[in-house]
């Protein structure tokens, strides 16, 4: 379909369709004249439209299909037709023939009125371009998946030939002096841009015998994406180190640096820890968005049961509330959360982390320096003297930390915090294990929050099965009659795993009256588990069972998520 309007601007397009006013086009166009970026792009980055509303304003005033790519199967031989640095720098992709002329190509481009890139494409591939119309991330998406093995292979070719060309006298030295070459600059940041794009929550860069493996963490699973020659790795990790502010040359001692990066005009913050291992130093990056820590908590997967525990353990003006669970099971968003909904300008809150993983306005947040004899524990004996009414600890370490914070909850303040357990009432006698007396704790508990995470079922693959009676007796089913669930296939939109983006199971505890008192005598896990749930407490299992029979997730997710506590 031919576009319509091609000599209107895109800007004047987005205010026929009310989109944005004049005052945020005079705006953004000053700001896209200087950075030399198209107006769509500034216009997104300032908040004004989003990339959906833009492809969809577009499509409407110049008659041009809007495309999903997500998912879909592009033909090798239009992948052949030009390079992806081309694709690249246009922000395009050929997308399939046309039905009724193969010399006509469709290219899903963000900006279909480009001419220079239409042009290009067309004098490059030889073929007319039909243009059609998808965001920009979706395109870069596309790119990084049918473009970015080559493209990463390529770096990792034209460092190894520039390599064997230069006649080295030691390989420390040769790494320090190719560290900044370009083709390795390109294949790091190739690797960080494509580990964000497909979701990986980390990155690990290991060193095995022979060859360097990449792999991504995908929802909580990790994944092979790329392998490249032994001999690249002192380079990879130079210019990682670089980035991330650490020693180059020290490479006997683990290290820990931070990265801040812009990826498709999302800011990522990135943790970086080089480890030496017995052939070279590994690396892990962990991935996080900078606004992604603070959810709605609609967003978290809370029941209708647990959103109204949750609301009312929140609206204690002071007490202590704990959120468990293991690594990576979604504790330090659980906590941004809850301060998120707890902040406003009638409140001083103050936090102490390790590392400081979001900024939140309005929140005082000081980040742990041992270095400089600024622990936990130091930290907080400042904090009861900044007149705070909200104080959140990232963990709860020690004897010192769990005792200030017990004090500081019983004389007036809110605190939350996490702590390393395996259930809401396991979290309660670890405290009194840490030697915090059991009537202090019965005195500032005002609720627990257990959690973990699983990976939900891909809804375009998702294949419906009968039970098996094992599946029945894991999900505490009775009866012969036959039940339904859901099991992981895998397609193109899920990469093939069968699961896509993960949801929150809880286990919450409020302190009741006779949970209080459970406590107070010092009573077991188990006998304090069992009065919980005589006051209504709905466990990590039942919840887990919910999303299994709701086709949310699959049986095994449950076990794995579950296993420890059945």
């Amino acid at each position: 379909m031919a576009p319509r309007n091609r000599k209107k601007r895109i800007g004047d397009m987005l205010i026929d369709e009310h989109m944005i006013t004049e005052e945020q086009l005079a705006q953004a166009l000053p700001i896209a004249q200087e950075s030399q970026k198209k107006i769509g792009e500034v216009l997104v980055e300032l908040g004004f439209v989003t990339e959906e509303g833009i492809a969809n304003a577009l499509s409407r005033q110049l008659g041009i299909d809007v495309v999903t790519l997500n998912g879909a199967k592009i033909d090798e031989d239009l992948l052949k037709l030009v390079s992806g640095t081309l694709l690249r720098k246009h922000t395009m992709i050929p997308f399939e023939y046309a039905r009724d002329n193969l010399n006509v190509v469709h290219v899903a481009m963000a900006d279909p009125m480009d001419m220079t890139a239409i042009d290009d494409f067309a004098i490059v591939s030889n073929m007319q371009v039909e243009p059609v119309i998808a965001t920009t991330r979706e395109i870069m998406m596309a790119l990084d998946k049918y473009y970015g093995d080559s493209e990463t292979m390529m770096a990792a070719e034209r460092y190894a030939k520039e390599r064997e060309m230069a006649e080295q006298a030691q390989q420390n030295q040769a790494a320090n002096e190719d560290v900044n070459s370009s083709p390795i600059v390109q294949l790091v940041k190739s690797i960080i841009e494509q580990g964000a794009r497909q979701r990986a929550s980390d990155i690990h860069i290991e060193a095995l015998e022979k060859i360097v493996r990449v792999r991504y963490r995908i929802d909580g699973a990790l994944f092979e994406r790329f392998t490249y020659d032994i001999h690249l790795l002192p380079a990879i990790i130079a210019r990682i180190k670089i980035l991330g502010g650490m020693d180059i040359a020290e490479k006997r001692k683990p290290q820990d640096g931070r990265i801040t990066m812009m990826i498709d005009r999302r800011e990522f913050d990135i943790r970086v820890s080089v480890l030496p291992t017995v052939f070279g130093e590994k690396c892990v990056m962990r991935l996080a968005q900078k606004n992604n820590l603070t959810k709605d908590k609609s967003e978290l997967g809370l029941s209708e049961q647990d959103m109204a525990e949750f609301d009312d353990i929140l609206k204690n003006p002071h007490g202590m509330i704990l959120v468990t669970g293991p690594t990576g099971s979604g504790k330090s968003t659980t906590l941004y959360t809850a301060l998120h909904e707890l902040n406003n300008e009638e409140v001083n809150i103050i936090t102490v982390e390790d590392p400081v993983e979001a900024n939140i306005d309005g929140v005082n947040q000081v980040q742990v320096n041992p270095k400089a004899n600024l622990t936990f524990g130091t930290a907080l004996r400042s904090i009861l003297r900044q007149d705070p009414d909200i104080i959140m600890i990232g963990e709860i370490r020690d004897a010192e930390t769990a005792e200030i914070a017990v004090q500081a909850s019983i004389t007036g303040h809110l605190v939350v915090s996490t702590l390393h357990t395996n259930s809401a009432a396991g979290t309660l006698t670890r405290l009194m294990d840490m030697g915090v007396e059991s009537y202090l704790l019965a005195d500032s508990m005002v609720g627990v929050i257990a959690q973990r995470l699983v990976r939900r079922l891909c809804p375009a693959c998702k294949k419906q099965v009968e039970a098996t009676e094992e599946e029945k007796a894991i999900l505490e089913i009775t009866g012969d009659e036959p039940v339904q669930l859901y099991r992981p296939c895998g397609c193109p939109q899920c990469g093939n795993t069968g699961y896509i983006d993960r949801i929150g199971i809880y286990e919450i505890m409020r302190i009741t009256p006779e949970v209080r008192e459970a406590i107070s005598h010092r009573k077991s896990t188990q006998e304090i588990a069992r009065v919980a749930l005589e006051q209504g407490m709905s466990t990590l299992q039942s919840n887990a069972r919910k999303l299994v029979r709701e086709g949310i997730t699959s049986v095994a997710e449950m076990m794995r998520a579950t296993y420890e506590n059945e």
